[in-house]
């Protein structure tokens, strides 16, 4: 199955990244990278090949979405683009994931409320204000959402990935 992940152009987490999408092309999947530009770097200096831009992302291409944390993710919180994204995937009953920080543009976008979540810890307070019952797990899965708390949790978030598909 084709995975989308989304990456910041600037300071994504390396190792979510990295740790989830080894998991998943492990298990036979194959995970597209988009961002906004085709220049990318991460947090601690890894370079990234994109292999599609943000705005020409369709829904319809792809089994999942996932929103890879890090600083860089805090300039996409707002973003419509990612917000409809995250909605057109949720919508289609599509799994639509999200690590560390990155938990915050799925509840911008409005589709975790009444959910469980979890999340970086600069997160909370956001993901409880719009509506997200906050677990403090390290993986949290509910209905066609998945999200995780942090770099420590790549693997298991990979691995929860790859059960539900």
């Amino acid at each position: 199955m084709k995975i989308l992940s989304f990456i910041a152009p600037q300071d994504y987490q390396d190792q979510e990244y990295g740790d989830s999408k080894m998991v998943l092309e492990a298990n036979g999947h194959v995970v597209i990278t988009a961002s906004t530009a085709y220049d990318v770097t991460g947090k601690f200096g890894s370079k990234t090949k994109v292999d599609v831009l943000l705005n020409e992302v369709e829904e319809k291409n792809y089994s999942a979405i996932i929103f890879i944390g890090g600083p860089g993710i805090y300039d996409y919180f707002d973003n419509q683009l990612c917000q409809k994204l995250a909605k057109e995937f949720y919508n289609a009953g599509k799994l639509t994931c999200a690590i560390c920080a990155g938990p915050s543009v799925l509840a911008n976008a409005g589709i975790l409320s009444g959910k469980k979540a979890t999340c970086f810890e600069s997160e909370i307070e956001n993901l409880k204000i719009k509506g997200a019952n906050y677990t403090g797990n390290d993986v949290e899965i509910d209905g066609n959402i998945i999200t995780a708390n942090g770099p420590h949790s790549a693997i298991k978030f990979g691995e929860a990935i790859t059960e539900i598909l």
